[in-house]
């Protein structure tokens, strides 16, 4: 993946000293170029086109800023309320990650999203205990968790 991504930029470079022209659009033009060929030419490499794991990062940014502003709402309404009858609770979350930091990375996610924590690992490093504000269903949290932060997490290093 960094050959190609430094082959792309080498291909920019040459575009701009084909074009005898060292500005920013030359260069995006370029490297836009530059990612037509090497996405031809991916059947030659041994890694992926890198632009997937590009786009899988993207996509699991945008996925942690949308459950982080729900998760900052159901947060509002449950401490809006004037009677206060939430559920916490502690539950344990199989995961199916493989490498530290991708353990590492979900416990950070599921951390940073409001209303939950990340209190433990096992020792074997397939489950996760997570404690939440509110927890009505424990099954629901769990597929939740899995089919969101879980599953973009595999798109990116796998």
């Amino acid at each position: 993946m960094a050959f190609q991504i430094l082959l792309n930029f080498f291909l920019a470079f040459l575009w701009m000293f084909l074009q005898v022209s060292f500005d920013g659009t030359t260069f995006f033009v370029g490297y836009l170029l530059g990612l037509i060929v090497l996405y031809g030419m991916r059947r030659f490499f041994k890694a992926d086109f890198y632009m997937r794991r590009v786009l899988a990062v993207i996509y699991l940014t945008l996925l942690f800023f949308k459950e982080l502003f729900m998760a900052n709402i159901d947060v509002l309404k449950v401490i809006l309320k004037p009677k206060l009858d939430i559920q916490p609770g502690i539950f344990a979350l199989p995961i199916e990650l493989k490498t530290d930091w991708e353990i590492t990375l979900l416990a950070n996610l599921i951390t940073l999203t409001p209303g939950t924590l990340v209190i433990d690992v096992s020792d074997d490093q397939k489950i996760l205990y997570v404690h939440a504000i509110d927890v009505p269903d424990v099954q629901d949290a769990i597929k939740g968790i899995k089919d969101s932060f879980e599953k973009a997490i595999m798109e990116v290093s796998r």
